[in-house]
């Protein structure tokens, strides 16, 4: 009986060129990983901050058939603590309500803020005359005779800065405020940012 024939089995071209791509691939993503981390770690990003400022109630009138027309200075403070990033903002847009009533919408076109700085933006908002329904003009009677009417003002920014040769990050950063004013026409400095808590 003869004996088996031992056949040497190669392996295919195919084979060796995929395990060649992979290595490749593998090595790149650790390479990338490590320049990123070591990037990171010399940049030390810090997340750009939008906060409410300071902001008056300059004017509030509110008459007989339930109309109500308000005039409030807001400053709003975009600031990057970034000592070796510049930061983009963009689709910026906040909204001014009471009672869930949309007064004014807040906006700003595409901006830039340097390294390590901040900007400020001034809004007057002098509203259109705004019937009230019931239940919101008994709301305002209310916060009238509490001699303080809140506000609400929310909205998005996104927000974008360059990490040095790692390319560019990207986010979103919300406003979501609270505005508490006293009727004796005095300033408010709320703490209210983006920030995260």
């Amino acid at each position: 009986m003869p004996d088996p024939v031992l056949r040497e089995r190669h392996t295919s071209l195919f084979i060796w060129g995929a395990v060649v791509i992979c290595a490749i691939l593998a090595t790149v993503v650790i390479i990338t990983g490590i320049v990123v981390f070591v990037g990171y770690i010399v940049i030390r990003p810090k997340m750009p901050v939008v906060s409410v400022k300071s902001a008056h109630l300059d004017n509030i009138f509110y008459d007989v058939a339930s109309v109500l027309t308000v005039q409030i200075s807001i400053v709003i403070k975009a600031e990057n603590r970034n000592t070796k990033a510049h930061s983009s903002f963009y689709d910026t847009s906040f909204i001014l309500g009471f009672s869930g009533l949309e007064i004014a919408k807040l906006v700003a076109a595409p901006f830039d803020v340097r390294k390590n700085s901040s900007i400020e933006f001034h809004y007057l908002v002098e509203s259109s005359p705004i019937p009230l329904n019931p239940q919101e003009a008994e709301v305002l009677y209310f916060s009238l005779r509490q001699n303080r009417v809140s506000f609400d003002l929310r909205g998005t920014t996104r927000t974008r800065w360059r990490l040095g040769l790692l390319g560019s990050v990207k986010f979103w950063l919300h406003l979501n405020c609270q505005l508490q004013f006293p009727i004796n026409g005095s300033s408010i400095h709320p703490h209210c940012s983006t920030r995260s808590k």
